[in-house]
């Protein structure tokens, strides 16, 4: 062992944005809030506890670990602000400690204030630290456990962490020891424990906890499976021996966070009862507005990928509320309304509910949305869709719609910008066409250097373009990056969109539906073997820096 450091604590169980937000204009000086420790286990957004995403929904304010990824973070409600957990201001402060004072600045601003923690906050995570300042301020506190990196590794491995054979105990270690604790390890004593050794944060010191083990007596041919990176796309597996296991970690330099179990169980781990998911390793950017991608990243998370929150556009409020509010007035004189998008159904019923009228005041009109996407929002809520064009894009409604009335009255329901193709369409077979803007989608006008170095750390292989229009803000917002990862278009519009642009997709969808897009990637994977290395993001010098993002949602329909 190192003279004068520690490396390792024990716990034995036996079975069964980054700056601070403001306070809000109506709050006082100091509210009456709360702090809630929240586990986000091993990194999966799926495997986050419903109780830790309710919480993370609320918060006012979320402090979080360097190593919670981006794509768990996307849970956080649009109004609450993230900030990465701070740094301690001095060698002598406690990081902890340091963590733990802002807390209590937060809470005395803010009425629900989330700590998000890697794995479980209660082990190995200096929950005690953190919340001593809150109990000397008299600030509540609560704690929702999580998944913790344990239990999640031996998981991802397919070993049992307990056998009643040869492992009737776990003992939980980690590899980073507070250098100012009195008592040493005993590793005589771990060494002759029958049970299964996991050790957090241990491969930065494999060489000496694995000495020591060996000198005390435990085999060199024990069994050691060390799982790097637990539930991430890049998740790795080894199996080795605590003999071998330090010239390994030399040989494979394992990134962090990692995980090693030691014993018995670590043998039988078995690779091939393993499910090989086509994007597996591949990292996804997904460009709809902010809080919009969710759909999406769930169907890229169920084939194995992981992906990166990247708004290139925003949604706002129209220019002017009268166009939609008049439309709204004379709704009861079209024959038809027709949606184009999901942000056009909720823009038109909040809009409906603000002006204290209800569905009601469409009288006879009927209803029809372009795709299953708008179709489903419209059932969302609580209306009965007369039609779904069977074509996801303008030309199908037009071709479905057309001949259903003589010199019909339409009201179409869109954004502020768009194709006219609709509107034409339907005047040409003789209509009279209204068209309503219920709100207004906008270019990103700047990406902040620190969100673009992230996105280069992420390693991005594909980037998902759904609109002409997000296409286009993707292209000047992020340069070359568009000609180095590879392209996923939702459309023919999109794809054309994206060539005028200087970009040519990778994979287009054969249904202009998230499904159909994630399908492309997933197919274009297997076609090449699937094996292919990530495709490397350019160097961040190589590239003009972009100022600061804006955040915001997902379209059915191109350039909506």
């Amino acid at each position: 062992m190192m003279r004068g450091k520690r490396v390792l604590s024990v716990v034995t169980v036996l079975p069964p944005s980054n700056t601070e937000p403001p306070a809000p204009a109506s709050a006082p000086a100091e509210v009456a809030g709360r702090v809630v420790f929240v586990g986000a286990g091993p990194g999966a957004p799926d495997l986050l506890t419903l109780r830790a995403a309710e919480c993370l929904r609320q918060a006012d304010v979320v402090v979080h670990d360097a190593l919670v990824p981006e794509s768990l973070l996307t849970v956080v409600g649009g109004g609450a602000a993230r900030i990465p957990a701070p740094r301690p201001r001095s060698a002598e402060e406690d990081a902890g400690v340091a963590v733990g004072r802002l807390l209590v600045d937060l809470a005395r601003r803010h009425r629900l204030v989330v700590r998000l923690k890697g794995g479980d906050p209660a082990v190995f995570a200096r929950l005690s630290e953190e919340q001593q300042p809150l109990r000397d301020a008299g600030i509540g506190f609560e704690i929702v456990p999580g998944v913790t990196a344990a239990l999640a590794a031996a998981a991802a491995a397919g070993v049992p962490l307990t056998s009643r054979a040869a492992a009737s105990s776990v003992t939980l270690l980690t590899g980073h020891e507070a250098c100012d604790k009195d008592a040493s390890l005993d590793f005589a004593a771990l060494a002759r424990l029958p049970g299964t050794l996991v050790i957090y944060m241990g491969v930065e010191q494999i060489a000496t906890w694995s000495q020591s083990l060996l000198a005390a007596g435990k085999s060199g041919d024990t069994p050691v499976t060390v799982i790097s990176r637990c539930s991430w796309p890049d998740q790795r597996l080894c199996v080795t021996t605590l003999a071998g296991c330090s010239a390994e970690f030399d040989r494979c330099r394992w990134p962090a966070p990692a995980i090693v179990i030691v014993g018995h169980v670590a043998g039988q781990i078995a690779p091939t009862g393993t499910v090989h998911r086509c994007l597996e390793g591949r990292t996804i950017a997904i460009t709809r507005p902010a809080g919009q991608g969710g759909d999406l990243a769930a169907l890229i998370a169920a084939q194995g990928g992981s992906s990166v929150q990247l708004p290139v556009i925003r949604i706002g409020p129209p220019d002017s509320w009268e166009p939609i509010d008049a439309a709204i007035r004379s709704a009861d004189t079209f024959d038809w309304i027709v949606f184009s998008s999901v942000n056009g159904v909720r823009a038109f019923c909040e809009r409906l509910h603000r002006t204290g009228r209800d569905i009601r005041c469409v009288g006879t009109a009927r209803i029809a949305a372009i795709g299953p996407a708008t179709a489903r929002e419209v059932a969302n809520q609580g209306i009965v869709c007369d039609l779904v064009a069977e074509e996801n894009r303008s030309e199908g409604i037009v071709s479905a719609l057309g001949g259903t009335v003589r010199r019909g009255r339409f009201l179409l329901v869109r954004a502020n910008r768009g194709r006219d193709v609709m509107r034409r369409g339907l005047e040409d077979l003789g209509h009279e066409v209204v068209e309503a803007a219920a709100y207004a989608s906008h270019a990103v006008e700047a990406i902040d250097p620190d969100t673009l170095a992230a996105i280069d750390g992420a390693r991005v292989d594909w980037i998902t373009v759904t609109s002409s229009f997000i296409g286009e803000s993707a292209v000047r917002l992020l340069g070359e990056r568009m000609r180095t990862w590879k392209v996923a278009s939702l459309s023919p519009i999109t794809s054309a969109a994206l060539r005028a642009a200087g970009v040519t997709p990778t994979a287009e969808a054969a249904e202009p539906t998230n499904a159909g897009l994630v399908e492309a990637i997933a197919g274009w994977e297997a076609a090449h073997g699937g094996v292919a290395q990530p495709a490397r993001s350019p160097e961040p010098a190589a590239l003009p820096r972009q100022p600061s993002a804006v955040a915001v949602q997902p379209h059915d329909n191109s350039r909506r």
